[in-house]
Formats: structure tokens, sequence, C-alpha cells
């Protein structure tokens, strides 16, 4: 596990092509590739801590949005040590909340979870506050509700709010972390680079709503095969062989997704080699 402190020498916005976007994806699906077992466990305890973090009373919400960049920094780091060939380790998920950077992180996680809230909270201009109760207590929503107009423009404003907002933290958690950029500092640097690169970001987007398209339409013919030949059938055990199906390929997807952040980290920011020490004096 590689957790190297702040880089030295100033950082450079670099503006890609538009078709660095597809790199990106490719990158992000090779690096998986290389250690699928590794990234699966890191993605499987990611996806396990935030519902734990929701069962804190009151709080749980707030917990696991504050939580998300931290959690992102660590599929990042693991993605970045891949790439250079080290082995992807559980550890570093949390890598941080560890270090001289952690005050940052800290910062960013309770920023993004405030901001989040108050679009949430928001929504209730639109519906009344029926969606904003399902979302943050877990209120239940009549059927009725969640087809009304109100409840579909609620969702969609929030939707809408949160296109901003990840642009904020896309790049921040990392700039926080391995350059020591402070958290207002590194929102704002976060924005820029997406903003001037939003060709490569819109392909990038682009491309894994097709590769999730064509991965669930894989998935779905699979299981129609499986079950013409008789392999899933109407028992449990059929029932469970083709959940397990649908969940790993949609788990794999995922995978790939988050250890591609990493490239688009990497193409966006260029580390300015540190200036040479000047020569002493005779």
């Amino acid at each position: 596990m590689n957790d190297a402190s702040p880089s030295p020498g100033p950082l450079r916005l670099r503006v890609v092509p538009a078709r660095a976007g597809l790199r990106w994806v490719a990158a992000g699906i090779r690096v998986f590739l290389r250690q699928p077992l590794g990234f699966g466990v890191l993605l499987t305890m990611f996806l396990l801590l935030t519902p734990l973090l929701a069962l804190v009373p009151v709080l749980g919400t707030v917990l696991v949005l504050a939580a998300l960049p931290a959690l992102t920094l660590g599929m990042m780091a693991a993605t970045r040590d891949a790439a250079a060939g080290a082995r992807v380790h559980p550890a570093t998920l949390f890598v941080g909340l560890r270090g001289p950077q952690r005050g940052a992180m800290l910062t960013l996680g309770g920023s993004y979870a405030a901001a989040f809230l108050v679009a949430v909270a928001g929504s209730a201009l639109v519906d009344g506050g029926d969606f904003a109760r399902a979302y943050l207590l877990g209120t239940p929503v009549p059927r009725e509700t969640i087809q009304s107009d109100a409840f579909m423009g609620a969702m969609w404003l929030v939707m809408g709010l949160w296109l901003p907002l990840s642009l904020l933290f896309w790049h921040s958690p990392a700039l926080a972390h391995w350059h020591a950029v402070p958290p207002v500092k590194s929102m704002f640097f976060s924005v820029v680079a997406c903003i001037r690169n939003m060709g490569a970001f819109t392909l990038f987007g682009l491309a894994w709503a097709g590769v999730f398209a064509v991965g669930s339409l894989a998935l779905a013919l699979v299981g129609v095969l499986l079950a013409s030949v008789g392999v899933v059938s109407d028992s449990p055990m059929g029932a469970a062989l083709l959940t397990g199906l649908v969940a790993g390929g949609a788990l794999a997807m995922m995978t790939m997704f988050f250890a591609s952040l990493w490239f688009t980290y990497q193409d966006c920011f260029e580390q300015a080699e540190p200036a040479p020490p000047a020569p002493e004096k005779q």
C-alpha cells in the first residue's frame, strides 16, 4: 500500500481532448481486470460500510454523505497503487482518514454533507417535503405520491443540483490529500478542471452509460440462456444463482467505474517537477 505524502512542486491544470474520456473508461476497465478480486473486496467494503453508518440514529444519513469524499479517495488510491503494479489492500479504502490531511478530508466530507442536505431540503419547495422525508428519514411513501408530478419534480431538482455539487468534489479529495490544497481552493480547482475538460467528461459519462447498458443487456441475455437450458429454474437455488450473477456483474461494472476516477484526476492535473537545488557556493 502506497500512501505517499503530499507531492512537492506546484500543480498545473491540463486541458485534454474529448477523446480522453474514452481513455479513462478503458484504463479503469483494464486496471480492474488486473486485480478483480482485490477491487471487488474494496467496493464491497464501501457498499457495506455506508448502510452501517446509516444505522446510526438521527445522524446516519449525514455520516454516510460525509464519508463519501474520503471513501472515494480510497478507491482512487487503490487504483493508483494497482496502476503502479502494487497489490490492492483493503486498508487503502481509509487512507483519506490518516495522515496530516485528515482534517481537510473531514472538512470536505462535512461540506459535501451540508450542501447535499440543503439540496434535498430545497426539494420541499416542489412537493411539500415528501421526497426529503423519504430520503432523510426513510418515511414510507405511498405509490400514488411517488408517481405524482410533484414528487418526481422534487427528485429531478435534487439530481439537477447534485451535478454542480459533484463538480466541486470530483477532484477536491485528491487535491487535498496528495497536494495539501486547502479545502475551499481544492473545490474551486476541481470545478475549473471539470469545466475546462467538459468535452472529455461528457464523453466519459456517455461511455459509462453505454457500458452499463450493454453490461445489463448481456447479464439479461445470460440469464435467459441459463433458463432456456435449465440451469436456472424457479427453485430457490436457481433464483439464488441468477441473483448472484446479476449482483456480481453490477458490482464489477461499479468497481470499474470507481477505478476510472483516478485516471480522470491524473490527466487533468500535471504535477510540476520540483526545482533543482541551487549549486553550492565555492
